[in-house]
């Protein structure tokens, strides 16, 4: 487990190509990545030089300075724009539904790997602002509109879906199906 806020930037030094996985040489150690995660990150398109935002996993006894990353991509989306405004640098982010749909309004999202509170919130897009610290200590400061970049959803609204769609009927076999029968009318009759 991370919290999102990243301790530095690392370089790749080399990438080893297989049929469909990768080897990828950071500063001094080496990651094995696998094709699940070729595909759905953009660590695919790295190459020799190019930047990479490093985090080690979280401490127990740590403090928790960001929201819960699990370092598991769910997609990515590609920066449509950025723009200055004062100290900060907003970046506007397209991606799609499956992404877009766990992504709301001072909710928490991981950005290669870097914890943001989303700002604003389109049908297809949403925006976040970085501070100048933020953009000089991580990868993304040095991103253009039309790179992409990987994008983690926050866990809790994924677990929130998946027990509200479990069907725990025996005869199911715990698949999806008509879930709890927890629903937004059933939330606001219940004071939610």
């Amino acid at each position: 487990m991370f919290t999102g806020i990243v301790e530095e930037i690392g370089s790749v030094v080399k990438v080893e190509r297989g049929a469909r996985s990768s080897r990828l040489t950071k500063d001094t150690f080496t990651a094995d990545v696998m094709n699940e995660t070729l595909t759905r990150s953009n660590l695919g398109e790295l190459g020799s030089g190019s930047r990479v935002d490093l985090e080690r996993a979280m401490l127990c006894n740590g403090r928790f300075g960001g929201h819960i990353v699990s370092g598991h991509i769910d997609g990515t989306g590609r920066i449509v724009k950025t723009e200055r405004d004062d100290i900060a640098i907003w970046y506007t982010i397209a991606a799609d539904r499956k992404i877009m749909k766990y992504i709301i309004e001072k909710g928490s999202v991981a950005i290669d790997g870097i914890s943001l509170t989303v700002a604003k919130v389109t049908d297809t897009d949403f925006s976040v602002s970085l501070i100048p610290h933020t953009a000089k200590e991580t990868v993304l400061g040095f991103k253009k509109p039309g790179d992409t970049v990987n994008l983690e959803n926050d866990v809790v609204g994924k677990y929130i879906e998946h027990f509200i769609m479990f069907d725990d009927n025996e005869n199911n076999n715990g698949r999806r199906g008509k879930g709890s029968g927890i629903t937004r009318d059933f939330l606001l009759k219940a004071g939610f």
